[in-house]
């Protein structure tokens, strides 16, 4: 059974969340997301099980080691963790929720000690092969809470028995294992050639609620990198200037 704690959300864009922690209770949290530790809360990192469990975490993207932090002094006392990237924390009622909810990979932040982290595969093949995230999904498993986090804005849905949506596959954060998860092909050759939205959406049919994001971090990253490769254009040339300068470097061959 996992500890009963409660928590505080703080930020908008970049966001932390606090755990109170009553005498004995403990949080489990992904390695290099800890914040700030109030008194009598005491640090211990382990592989959380053994080295197969280790090994499991890290097939999900999460580091193979996890990191206990407990209240063994006799007054309430906090944790509190942060995300590794902009974006939005979701918590997870895993009671409410039937007791088990899949994350994407990578989406893990922090949890309620007794909350159980597994490895789970995708149903098909296809759905692993061009889902776009890996066919390795992380299954949260307990009746307490988690807190998984996601980059941009967050969209909640709850989808009805038979209800589709199609998404771009980097899009999906968690969703419930009653959800049918599978792949669809976009189709159409200027569709596959220019609509940069690659080449499949993730297909998710109901009945069960679906957790989506507005801005993978691979999104965010794959923009990043192309500022870096072109360089940042000195504003004071004006469009002309950096068209030259975009120019010159096409036909230098930089």
């Amino acid at each position: 059974m996992a500890d009963v704690v409660d928590f505080k959300i703080y930020g908008d864009d970049l966001q932390m969340v606090e755990i109170g922690l009553d005498p004995g209770e403990g949080v489990r949290a992904e390695v290099g997301t800890m914040t700030y530790l109030e008194n009598d809360i005491e640090m211990a990192t382990s592989t959380g099980g053994g080295v197969l469990k280790g090994l499991a975490r890290a097939f999900t993207g999460e580091s193979f080691f996890i990191t206990s932090f407990t209240n063994n002094g006799r007054e309430k006392r906090h944790a509190a963790f942060a995300a590794p990237y902009p974006g939005k924390i979701i918590p997870l009622d895993l009671t409410a929720l039937g007791g088990t909810f899949l994350c994407q990979k990578d989406s893990y932040l922090c949890s309620a000690a007794g909350i159980e982290i597994e490895i789970a595969f995708t149903k098909r093949l296809g759905a692993g092969i061009f889902g776009g995230e890996g066919f390795i999904l992380q299954r949260l498993k307990g009746d307490g809470l988690a807190f998984v986090h996601a980059g941009g804005t967050i969209i909640e849905r709850t989808l009805a028995a038979g209800e589709t949506l199609r998404v771009d596959t980097g899009c999906l954060v968690a969703f419930a294992p009653t959800v049918d998860y599978d792949i669809q092909f976009i189709g159409g050759f200027k569709n596959m050639l220019f609509g940069g939205e690659g080449l499949f959406f993730a297909k998710l049919t109901g009945p069960g609620k679906v957790y989506l994001q507005s801005l993978p971090f691979s999104r965010l990253a794959d923009r990043i990198l192309a500022a870096a490769r072109f360089g940042r254009p000195d504003e004071r040339k004006g469009v002309a200037g950096v068209g030259g300068d975009i120019l010159g470097n096409l036909l230098s061959g930089r």
